[in-house]
């Protein structure tokens, strides 16, 4: 078990009750002191300091119920043997009087404890109070109780009884296997892992993070292109891609244009069918002088058609099997084929 970082003292100061039962009693005095009986044994001697006195008050001003003063330290013994503990007197404050200690102000004395005190039955106050064992200084104020051996005999027990039922007790959260068996299960090794493995291990992982923090801090340029290049790039890409496709637009309207000139020269394409024609273009040029170069003629080549009728009105143009077909196809009337005119 972990050595308490805060050790408890019970210590009679020798301050002497003569007054009768007083309303105010020094508990610990200011700066360096130590009990009757010589201790502390882990330091050169205990500490109150102005500041540590200043916090004991603002701890007592904070609380909701008084401090007791008992008997003998019977509070401690009731906290273990389940014994009454009848108290000598109560405090609510503490005051902390600059060069002189830190005092318990307004005690409210019991009866018998007023009478014990008048009567010197009790003589002697006994604070019990927490402190750092290195450095001395008081950090916490528990109690104090009426005494009769500023000596404290036997004290050492007492102080051990007291820290054990008011100090906290700092137990290790986890043993050192336990721990161990955790940092292997984080870099992924089992517990059967050897310690050799394990360090080799861990210096493996030191060197893969000390490569990429390198990488990181200095990227190879080969390999990485900084964030501002890139976006020229793909500015300087969109505005070439814009360019290519205003292009390619022009370049197949062009054919497109030329594809249906063509057609409509070589009597395979009529004014009616020319709409369709353009629109089958656009989406597949391909397809369509595919079905320029198989159609056949409609009307005579170059020239200008006068709906196909004579002066009779009537359509002179005879079509042929294939061309009715393609009429069909092209979902428009026999005589609209011909003739190269809508259907009003």
């Amino acid at each position: 078990m972990k050595r308490n970082p805060i050790s408890l003292a019970i210590a009679a100061l020798g301050v002497e009750l003569n007054a009768g039962a007083p309303a105010d009693v020094r508990l610990i005095p200011s700066g360096f002191f130590r009990s009757v009986d010589g201790r502390p044994a882990e330091c050169a001697s205990w500490l109150c300091t102005d500041e540590d006195g200043q916090r004991l008050v603002a701890e007592a001003s904070a609380r909701t119920s008084p401090q007791v003063i008992d008997y003998e330290h019977a509070t401690l013994h009731a906290k273990k043997t389940g014994a009454k503990a009848p108290a000598a007197g109560w405090f609510k404050a503490l005051e902390w009087r600059p060069g002189d200690g830190l005092w318990a102000v307004g005690v409210d004395w019991t009866a018998l404890a007023a009478a014990d005190i008048a009567s010197k039955a009790y003589r002697f106050i006994s604070p019990v109070f927490s402190y750092d064992p290195h450095t001395g200084r008081v950090q916490k104020l528990f109690h104090a109780a009426l005494t009769n051996d500023p000596g404290l005999d036997g004290l050492t027990d007492l102080a051990a009884l007291a820290a054990e039922l008011l100090l906290p007790t700092f137990k290790p959260l986890e043993t050192a296997m336990d721990l161990l068996k955790k940092l292997l299960a984080v870099i992924g090794l089992a517990e059967t892992t050897t310690e050799a493995e394990a360090l080799a291990a861990v210096a493996s992982l030191k060197t893969n993070v000390v490569s990429l923090s390198a990488q990181v801090s200095a990227p190879d340029p080969a390999k990485f292109v900084p964030i501002a290049t890139l976006a020229a790039l793909q500015g300087e890409h969109a505005g070439l891609q814009g360019q290519l496709v205003a292009l390619q637009s022009e370049v197949s309207g062009g054919k497109l244009d030329k594809v249906i000139a063509d057609g409509l020269a070589a009597g395979k394409l009529t004014p009616a069918t020319e709409a369709w024609a353009r629109d089958l273009g656009k989406s597949n040029l391909a397809q369509l002088s595919a079905f320029i170069t198989a159609a056949p003629v409609v009307v005579a080549p170059n020239t200008t058609q006068t709906n196909g009728q004579g002066e009779a009105g009537k359509t002179t143009a005879v079509l042929t099997a294939e061309q009715k077909t393609v009429a069909a196809a092209l979902g428009l009337t026999l005589e609209q084929y011909a003739t190269g005119a809508k259907e009003a």
